[in-house]
């Protein structure tokens, strides 16, 4: 299948986590529909099981696990197919690092090639750290999407303000809002009982205390009301991993929260959008959960208990309208979002959101049929970055130049579906002893260290 002669293109999408994935998968289906995408989780502390994938919900064609070396062997073979397995478009969900590893080693790949896919790369949600250090790591790729109009602000005045060229980016919204508007005639309407959200977050805050906090405060609310329904939303079952390392699971601290966790307060999974759906009142720190309640109307808290500070994100929501403590909560009040700010954070709350995708689909048709695409040149290079760009592609097999490291390209790569059954298990006990080390070890060490 020449991948410029078919109506349907075909999309390889690359993510590290669940919610890259997500990200990842939705992107490809915002920018066309009627696509081939064929999935490649990113094998790491991150790879996300089966379960997370199926809470997910994002479908595709085809998905297994792969190196990131491997990767780059399938992307060249891909532009020299002549059986239909050519690429029009590269999706990478990645964190910044994983990203530029690949855009090098994609480089590499397709020097000298007269065709070659659009590479697209984007964040899952709210980018409130790191934007410097994260952008510059995504330079290269043909395109860089920003979820809102604020974001691409930011992101072409990073780009312009290290001289390079900022034409890559360009604004849409995160791709997965969507759902029912909220409705409800007051307190007292259809919905019954009226249901409490808190968003938890794997990451944020970090200290045992902090966490500890959020949890109570949230047992208590419910016990303050019990007419309402309070849902402890998490990321992860224990033992799987997201995005964000989680050393201290709300599942733990609830287990020894003091006279356990009210009937009407109790821990749950599944796709947020599920739970939207039943949502009276979306309770968080920073999550970008909040964006997704925004845009259905819902009613927002956005956390000030710890703080406003940038450490937790939720300086992201200066202006919103939405930040309030668990003290206004629990005395009933229901913040009132600013439109203006919603509008500027891509939250179309007002039925304009499918247009939202219109520049990032007509720049990558434009760019995958064109007769040629430059090539790939990311910002970072030996001679601009020479004590930080190794570092990073040395992590994922590559040399400076992106060509794979010795013993790399030689490593046996585990064929077939997803996961193997037989590896299933040597696999588990492998990342629960990293677990260990992550939620016992390590902060057992800092700890000393602030002796």
């Amino acid at each position: 299948m020449p991948s410029r002669t078919y109506s349907s293109p075909r999309v390889a999408v690359l993510a590290d986590s669940d919610t890259r994935w997500k990200w990842g998968a939705l992107t490809a289906y915002r920018i066309q529909s009627d696509i081939r995408l064929d999935g490649y989780l990113l094998r790491g502390r991150a790879t996300p099981t089966v379960r997370q994938l199926d809470e997910v919900g994002a479908r595709a064609d085809s998905l297994r696990e792969i190196r990131g070396v491997a990767f780059l062997e399938q992307m060249q073979d891909s532009v020299r197919s002549l059986d239909g397995t050519r690429y029009d478009v590269v999706v990478l969900a990645c964190v910044g690092g994983a990203v530029q590893a690949m855009l090098h080693g994609l480089a590499r790949a397709w020097r000298g090639e007269g065709t070659r896919p659009v590479v697209v790369t984007g964040y899952v949600g709210v980018v409130y750290e790191k934007l410097a250090d994260g952008l510059l790591l995504r330079h290269g790729a043909d395109v860089v999407l920003a979820n809102s109009r604020h974001d691409a602000d930011r992101f072409r005045e990073v780009y312009r303000g290290v001289g390079a060229d900022d034409g890559s980016v360009v604004e849409c919204a995160l791709p997965f809002l969507g759902g029912d508007r909220y409705r409800r005639d007051g307190d007292t309407g259809a919905q019954d009982p009226y249901t409490v959200v808190f968003a938890a977050q794997p990451s944020v805050p970090e200290s045992r205390a902090d966490r500890t906090y959020l949890l109570r405060r949230a047992v208590e609310h419910a016990r303050r009301h019990p007419d309402r329904e309070v849902l402890i939303k998490l990321r992860s079952k224990p033992g799987e991993h997201t995005t964000h390392i989680e050393e201290l699971p709300y599942q733990k601290l609830a287990a020894k929260a003091p006279g356990g966790l009210p009937a009407n307060c109790r821990l749950v999974y599944g796709n947020m959008g599920e739970v939207l759906d039943r949502t009276d009142l979306m309770v968080t720190v920073s999550s970008t959960a909040a964006l997704e309640s925004l845009h259905r109307g819902i009613p927002t808290a956005v956390l000030t208990d710890l703080g406003v500070r940038e450490i937790l994100g939720n300086h992201h929501f200066l202006g919103s309208g939405c930040l309030a403590s668990w003290d206004e909560l629990d005395a009933g009040h229901r913040p009132e979002p600013d439109a203006r700010w919603l509008a500027r954070q891509g939250v179309a709350a007002h039925g304009d959101y499918e247009q939202a995708f219109d520049a990032a689909r007509a720049r990558v048709t434009e760019l995958r049929t064109a007769d040629r695409l430059p090539p790939i040149t990311p910002y970072y290079t030996p001679r601009t970055a020479p004590g930080y760009l190794p570092g990073i592609l040395a992590r994922h097999g590559l040399d400076p130049h992106g060509e794979p490291l010795a013993g790399y390209a030689e490593a046996p790569e585990e064929t077939g579906g997803l996961r193997r059954v037989a590896r299933e298990t040597v696999r588990e006990a492998a990342r629960g002893a990293y677990r260990h080390g992550v939620q016992r070890v390590a902060p057992a060490i800092r700890r000393w260290g602030q002796l």
